[in-house]
């Protein structure tokens, strides 16, 4: 992976740069679609490409489980699986198995869990992370982190940070494809002393790029934002620096103007099978009464497949559980986080980022 910064705005810390995998080439500030299970939601390919998508998420921990490794080696890895030519980046799968609860016990060597689908026992640790995601033949592998949730004693954060440190090590001296890069995961909670510490050990590694995970786990925005002020100094500044789990609009380009890269986020997808469309003119819930005789685009500043049907049409299909109406409020949910990317890193160059980001608020203000 090759990482270049082409602008850096004069009134904030927000940057764009150019990040290049062996499958494509995307500008940054990037946000990326998540297809957790080797597909993004109703989307087929065609129309993430269509969207400009130029990378996706995939999960290691889902994947693991189904359809599993062997089928996916001998497919010849997630690319080829799933018939994607462009970039994959993939989660080690420590937030999903952290998440279990009840259903897992945590070691010093990784974590023993059963399966949320059939009960069935699995170890999950940095080696078999890291084994995982090498046959998954991602282009961005993550390290395998333990996530701690939000709010969380001290003591137990320090304990899980420096076991996380520990992981990172053992997930550098793996050795992956020769394509594929590394990030580091800086954790830590709400405490400012433990993310520097984090963030100064693993800038010490040399990762590839670096991660800020434990946040949008709950705790106020602008909580978030105060970690993320703390942490950005403390990474390199020739490394991308990702965000995992944000967000809304308004957290993005807060983050992005701390000096953060690269975005993921259910929320596009998410909302739009609960029949929520992202606007230009903010959010709409398609499924409302006044629109059932609407015969306007759902974004009329917005050109992509969906915007040649109907309010009316869309919410139509939505109430009859349609498949469609799902692909089409989802195609312009990411086409609006993709055209929102595109208008912030403009607004970088041109040095109009607070004008954005006046705008942005006005119609996303959480």
């Amino acid at each position: 992976m090759k990482f270049t910064i082409s602008n850096v705005d004069n009134s904030s810390k927000a940057r764009c740069g150019f990040i290049e995998t062996k499958h494509s080439s995307f500008e940054t500030p990037v946000f990326m679609p998540v297809g957790t299970r080797a597909s993004v939601k109703t989307m087929t390919n065609s129309q993430l490409e269509d969207i400009d998508a130029k990378i996706i998420l995939g999960n290691t921990y889902h994947l693991m489980l189904r359809p599993g490794m062997d089928i996916i080696g001998r497919a010849g890895g997630l690319h080829k699986f799933m018939g994607w030519d462009s970039s994959i980046l993939t989660d080690s799968g420590g937030y999903q198995v952290f998440s279990l609860a009840n259903l897992r016990k945590i070691t010093d060597g990784g974590v023993q869990f059963r399966s949320h689908i059939d009960g069935s026992r699995h170890f999950l640790g940095p080696v078999e992370s890291m084994t995982i995601q090498r046959t998954l033949g991602s282009d961005i592998v993550m390290a395998f982190d333990e996530c701690s949730p939000y709010p969380c004693e001290r003591d137990y954060l320090e304990s899980a940070m420096v076991r996380t440190h520990r992981w990172a090590q053992e997930c550098r001296d793996y050795d992956l494809s020769g394509h594929q890069s590394l990030f580091g995961i800086v954790q830590g909670g709400t405490y400012d002393d433990l993310r520097v510490e984090s963030a100064r050990y693993l800038s010490g590694i040399d990762f590839d790029g670096y991660a800020i995970g434990g946040l949008s786990v709950g705790e106020p925005a602008s909580l978030m934002n105060d970690i993320v002020d703390v942490v950005v100094p403390h990474l390199p500044d020739d490394k991308p620096r990702y965000l995992m789990g944000v967000g809304t609009p308004r957290n993005i380009i807060e983050a992005v103007m701390r000096g953060v890269d690269m975005f993921d986020c259910v929320m596009p997808t998410r909302n739009a099978r609960n029949g929520t469309a992202f606007t230009w003119s903010g959010k709409i819930n398609i499924k409302a009464r006044r629109y059932a005789d609407d015969f306007t685009s759902l974004d009329s500043q917005l050109d992509c497949y969906t915007s040649q049907f109907s309010k009316a049409y869309i919410r139509h299909l939505l109430n009859v559980d349609e498949i469609a109406g799902l692909t089409l409020v989802t195609i312009q949910n990411l086409a609006f986080y993709l055209d929102f990317m595109k208008q912030l890193r403009q607004a970088i160059r041109f040095g109009t980022v607070a004008e954005f980001y006046e705008k942005v608020c006005g119609l996303y203000p959480k």
